[in-house]
């Protein structure tokens, strides 16, 4: 992939020690920080009596959560002392790698089933999820082609399409509709950002608005999830109990909340306690104060986010660094609404809280994107 850094400045940022924009950054870490370590907490104290009456051993999740937590953060210290200009010229080949594993989920040996989803890569006691990965790869050529759009040569456009829609179609077929979902939303979200022209853009909204609503009601488990939306209690002990649980739980949580270790609806009776719904266990536990806190923290996320994207040196670092922060802001409030039942239920988790490697890591490598997309002043000569 070709770079255009140089002819699309918009102001230099010099970043000294004890400048506001090194601060922002230092409060984005320590933000994203803080709320790893909280993910750490909810995940044990939501997952203990589940692992050990079914895995025998009550900190399993716990000891698996901590030790991607070390390794998140190791690669987001490591991400953000590279030069950004080394992923985006390299963009390409980035998507393309991911593109192989999420191809990978599908052979058997090697991609593993689970509740007929083909989502994940087995090795040894492990899984991981190339797709966690993929919605942040993708912004590579996504940027470039959007920005590129009329300068590019025919072919070489044709392949830049070619390597955005072949991983959407595997995620369709996986199936993972979550994931479809928001890498629609962010390629809206870089399209809106960048010189793309608005007529083609209205008409690629339209276009995904339509697609997503085909893919809906062509899936009867997709339609259920609508139904159940509508009225949970029309089956309450089958597709409307997770939801009908989760209700329970911040309706138990209070104001206050029951304390640190004390829910409930962890009691095997929530399903994916200390995954999807872990937002829930946060409300039984923490209370409604609780639970304003971590929307707050999400909010001051996406606020530094979008400080830095707007004081970012040039056009590709600020579609870069807002792009990844619509994706952890979206994927955070989806799941808040999903849980609260404001939405029907998408299969996505919560950023830096639920359990998951994949999710962890993969936002973990984000942030670090971020920092060093930031930090692009270091790199000038080479753009």
């Amino acid at each position: 992939m070709s770079n255009n850094f140089n002819n699309s400045k918009a102001g230099k940022v010099a970043i000294v020690s004890g400048s506001p924009d090194e601060r922002t950054v230092r409060c984005l870490l320590i933000l994203v920080l803080g709320l790893i370590s909280l993910g750490i907490i909810m995940v044990y104290s939501s997952s203990f009596i589940y692992a050990r009456e079914v895995l025998g051993s009550s900190k399993y999740f716990f000891v698996r959560q901590l030790l991607f937590a070390g390794l998140g953060l190791v690669i987001l210290f490591f991400v953000s002392k590279l030069k950004f200009n080394f992923f985006y010229k390299h963009g390409s080949k980035i998507g393309i790698l991911f593109f192989l594993l999420l191809i990978m989920t599908f052979i058997p040996g090697i991609g593993t089933q689970l509740k007929g989803a083909h989502r994940w890569i087995r090795f040894d006691h492990f899984c991981f999820q190339p797709g966690e990965f993929i919605k942040y790869a993708l912004l590579f050529p996504v940027i470039y082609l959007f920005e590129n759009f009329y300068s590019m040569k025919f072919k070489d456009r044709l392949n830049y399409i070619l390597m955005i829609v072949f991983p959407l179609i595997v995620l369709i077929l996986q199936p993972d509709f979550g994931m479809f979902a928001i890498c629609l939303a962010v390629m809206a979200f870089v399209c809106f950002l960048s010189s793309f022209p608005r007529k083609i853009l209205y008409s690629f909204l339209t276009s995904a608005f339509g697609a997503a609503i085909f893919l809906i009601f062509v899936s009867p488990y997709r339609v259920q999830r609508i139904l159940t939306f509508l009225d949970p209690w029309k089956d309450p002990q089958k597709t409307g109990f997770q939801i009908i649980q989760s209700y329970l739980a911040f309706a138990n949580g209070a104001i206050w909340g029951k304390g640190i270790g004390n829910s409930d609806e962890k009691l095997l009776y929530l399903p994916e306690a200390h995954n999807d719904f872990i937002f829930s266990v946060v409300g039984e536990e923490l209370g409604f104060i609780g639970v304003a806190f971590l929307v707050f923290t999400f909010i001051i996320l996406a606020y530094l986010g979008l400080k830095l994207a707007i004081r970012a040196q040039n056009r590709i670092s600020m579609i870069f660094i807002a792009s990844v922060t619509f994706i952890i802001s979206t994927q955070s409030f989806l799941n808040m609404a999903v849980v609260l039942g404001l939405i029907p239920t998408k299969g996505l988790n919560l950023p830096f809280i639920s359990y998951g490697g994949s999710s962890l890591i993969s936002n973990c490598c984000a942030v670090g994107l971020m920092v060093s997309a930031f930090r692009m002043h270091l790199d000038q000569e080479g753009a």
